[in-house]
């Protein structure tokens, strides 16, 4: 660990300006991004008695190596410079709003030309408008099948729509009236907007004008003697009151308002947060953040302001965090300087926004709710960081001893093979920091030379550290300013230690990579699949961890994510090339229509489901050549006179490899990564 005396900046060279700094570590990496009114101030707090310090802060100053900083004209600059350097270069010791839980949401499609109401959970996407969100799945389901009853809105995947229009009959919600079925043209794409539109006045809070509404209709129906119709209207105005009995009114004068309150110890903090429009709470949500400082409630504030709102995208109206900002904040302490923060809250809105903390009444009732639910959030929290703590130190500590590694493996990463046969090759990196999976990280190869898994090892890790050690030279030559122009190099963090899935002949071809490349500060293991064993590079024997052992967990922990992840990118490779197959023989498929297809399609079953029409759409594709495609990628059906009995069937099973399917081992759902080259 490095001492902060050794980078410590020379007296007098800090400006007094307001500004953003950064401090990095030995290989340039960011790991903590900070604002201050003052740099100087600020800074100078970080260079005093170490034995002083906040834990994190101090496990920070000596994880760094260099500090640096920008200076900008206005708080609210840096508010907006720090903002974008957090998301950008994701620094360790920085607070994260990352959820304690996946929050669902009601959802909207608008992009769509029928647009769908959906649960919906993850990232916020731009065309789609989301209520919530909710604390459960099943209170969205409860709500859409009451209200789909008044507004007969599309719920169906995009697959059952098109297959419902293929056919010419709707879905059985089509037929009890709780769909009004577009997909057969019993409603056209400006009808079925006007029902969505309906249902999203609704749940924004306009339900008064709408229960109104029908009520007169109901009335002139049955004025004129139409009382199935009364009937019907009168049905719906009860379940619309239904709807609304849900959801508890808690300010009474119809505001739309955030409610924050915070728990908190020295290391950490719970944020709940109730989201009432039109005077109803409309959704709940709550995150666990990692306090690096020793910060104050109005501290804790300002990181929810900056996060939570910050980055608003100005189409959709919504933050980075999933927020849109509402006219007024309720706070339990206000930060230091408050007028700043509304500053920016007003300029992400457009509009006037109010930054407050309640004194009395209903509002001050509702903070003490959501204060309580924060506190329960937390006491729950700390019983299970108590053994997952444990846990993870433990593991790293006991894999430490076991591997006889100079310091803990803060970061472990994994590399995996897939293949059927030494056909479409591929591998998979991993990465678990403090024994956590780090996703952001991951990546994925396509093997090019290797066609055994010991070959393909060598290839992937000499790939692997031949872009860090040609990233970490740029760094060097360029004297930090690639960090200052763009985002942070791919492969320039290595590891502490590198697992491999495999026993003693894939953790040689590792080791032979990082020799050839000069590569000596990385730990090399493998763990083989059969009996659990560790290998080490140039060992006879292995290492044996006992079956109990928390660092053993870890190992198989992340060497089963890397087999997932590389299964995952194995199939689908696998099924590219076989469409590719499928369309070589088709009459008057060229290379660029085939690509031009795969493109639109992207996978054998899409394909299969297409319709000549869909097919037409696609450039260069006539009528001719997509009844071609058509009958190519048919399923071929057998002959009457192939088929085998079932008893034949059962007693001459097929292996892994007459089936196709990968070598042996786990696989899982799929998961987003980057290819590497």
């Amino acid at each position: 660990m490095a001492d902060p005396s050794t980078y410590r900046p020379a007296v007098g060279s800090i400006p007094e300006s307001p500004g953003v700094y950064k401090f990095r570590d030995p290989n340039g990496r960011v790991v903590y991004v900070g604002k201050a009114k003052s740099l100087r101030q600020r800074l100078n707090s970080y260079f005093a008695d170490v034995a002083g310090l906040h834990p994190r802060t101090r496990q920070m100053v000596t994880t760094a190596s260099s500090v640096e900083w920008t200076v900008v004209g206005t708080e609210v600059e840096a508010l907006q410079l720090e903002y974008n350097w957090i998301k950008e270069f994701d620094p360790r010791f920085n607070v994260r709003y990352r959820d304690d839980k996946s929050y669902p949401s009601l959802a909207v499609t608008l992009n769509e030309e029928y647009p769908r109401l959906q649960v919906m959970r993850g990232p916020k996407k731009k065309g789609v408008r989301y209520f919530g969100p909710y604390a459960h799945a099943w209170a969205i389901r409860e709500t859409l099948d009451t209200l789909t009853r008044v507004f007969p809105a599309r719920t169906c995947s995009t697959g059952v729509f098109k297959r419902a229009g293929q056919i010419g009959r709707p879905c059985l919600l089509g037929y009890i009236g709780k769909c009004a079925a577009p997909c057969v043209g019993r409603v056209s794409a400006e009808e079925h907007r006007r029902i969505v539109d309906d249902f999203c006045d609704f749940m924004a809070g306009r339900t008064e004008s709408m229960i109104k509404r029908l009520e007169r209709e109901m009335g002139e129906a049955a004025a004129a003697m139409e009382y199935e119709r009364a009937a019907r209207l009168r049905d719906d105005i009860g379940a619309l009151k239904r709807a609304m009995e849900k959801q508890a009114v808690v300010l009474g004068d119809g505001t739309d308002a955030d409610v924050v309150a915070f728990a908190q110890d020295e290391l950490e903090a719970a944020v709940q947060v109730f989201h009432v429009r039109g005077g109803r709470v409309r959704g709940q949500r709550g995150w666990i953040i990692d306090k690096v400082e020793e910060v104050t409630t109005g501290e804790l504030v300002e990181q929810f302001l900056l996060q939570v709102y910050g980055g608003v995208d100005e189409q959709t109206g919504v933050g980075e965090a999933g927020e849109a900002v509402p006219r007024e904040v309720l706070v339990p302490e206000l930060p230091d300087d408050a007028d700043v923060y509304v500053e920016l809250l007003e300029e992400l809105r457009g509009g006037r926004v109010s930054l407050r903390v309640p004194q009395r009444g209903d509002k001050r009732s509702l903070m003490e709710t959501v204060e309580r639910n924060a506190k329960e959030a937390f006491a729950r929290h700390r019983v299970k960081r108590s053994s997952d703590l444990t846990a993870r130190s433990l593991a790293l500590s006991e894999l430490q001893e076991a591997l006889e590694l100079p310091d803990a493996p803060l970061r472990i990463e994994c590399i995996d093979i897939s293949h059927v046969q030494g056909t479409n090759v591929v591998a998979s990196m991993v990465v678990f920091e403090d024994g956590l999976a780090k996703k952001s990280d991951y990546r994925r190869f396509s093997v090019t030379e290797g066609t055994d898994d010991t070959a393909a090892m060598a290839e992937v890790v000499r790939r692997r550290f031949a872009r860090h050690l040609k990233e970490e030279a740029d760094r060097r030559d360029e004297q930090g300013v690639a960090a200052e122009e763009g985002r942070p190099r791919r492969f320039a963090y290595p590891p502490n230690l590198l697992v491999v899935d495999g026993g003693a002949p894939q953790v040689a071809a590792a080791a032979r990579s990082l020799e050839e490349l000069g590569v000596v500060d990385v730990a090399v293991c493998g763990l083989a699949k059969r009996m659990e064993e560790v290998w080490l590079p140039g060992e006879s024997d292995p290492v044996i961890l006992p079956r109990t052992s928390e660092a053993l967990y870890l190992l198989q922990r992340v060497r089963d994510e890397a087999h997932r992840f590389a299964i995952t990118y194995h199939r689908q490779k696998r099924s590219t090339s076989m469409l590719v197959s499928l369309l070589d023989d088709v009459p008057g498929l060229g290379e660029t229509r085939r690509k031009a297809l795969m493109k639109e399609f992207g996978s054998l079953k899409r394909l299969r489901a297409a319709t000549v029409e869909e097919l037409m759409a696609v450039p260069g594709i006539g009528r001719r050549t997509a009844e071609a495609v058509q009958m190519a990628v048919a399923d071929p059906a057998p002959a009457p006179d192939e088929a085998q009995p079932a008893a034949e069937t059962t007693l001459a099973p097929q292996g892994p490899a007459e089936q196709g399917a990968p070598r042996p081992g786990s696989g899982g759902t799929a998961e987003v990564g980057r290819v590497a080259s």
